[in-house]
């Protein structure tokens, strides 16, 4: 059997904290880039974040929309009131339970938001073209178990 040397060890220990690192200034990064957005559509990261959540996720109730934001109901009703009355959603009466509200992407307002990162996507789509199907595959993956990572880290915050 082979045995793993120090420094394997050790370089293997670097390379990890490097991705570490790669990940908090991309995170870092995509925050700035959020805010420079909501600056020119006067929205706030938040904002931002519900409407990503609505338009990948479809039309949600208020308390369905909170649970994927990680947001307390009641937060989410003042988010919602400034996303509607800058136009950018509407609540619409449940079509099953007329009691229900369902929050929709006004349709009118999605290419702001997507002509706002039409620069980020195209460096995206420019770097994604340089690595071949199953590097990206493989990207994809390590993206998909990190999120779960993160998921599992939100979901011991709340259960104490």
């Amino acid at each position: 059997m082979d045995s793993i040397s120090t420094s394997d060890v050790r370089h293997r220990r670097r390379l990890t904290n490097a991705v570490k690192e790669s990940m908090r200034d991309l995170r870092v990064q995509l925050a700035v880039l959020n805010h420079e957005v909501g600056e020119q559509l006067k929205l706030k990261p938040v904002d931002i974040d519900c409407l990503d959540l609505l338009a990948r996720n479809g039309p949600q109730s208020p308390t369905g929309l909170a649970k994927l934001a990680g947001l307390h109901p009641a937060t989410m009703t003042g988010i919602l009131d400034r996303l509607e009355k800058g136009g950018w959603v509407s609540r619409e009466r449940h079509v099953e339970d007329r009691r229900g509200v369902v929050v929709r992407v006004r349709a009118e307002r999605t290419g702001e938001l997507i002509g706002a990162y039409a620069g980020m996507n195209g460096s995206l789509d420019r770097i994604c073209s340089q690595y071949t199907e199953n590097e990206l595959e493989l990207i994809n993956g390590f993206l998909q178990r990190s999120r779960e990572a993160g998921v599992t880290a939100v979901g011991d915050f709340q259960n104490g």
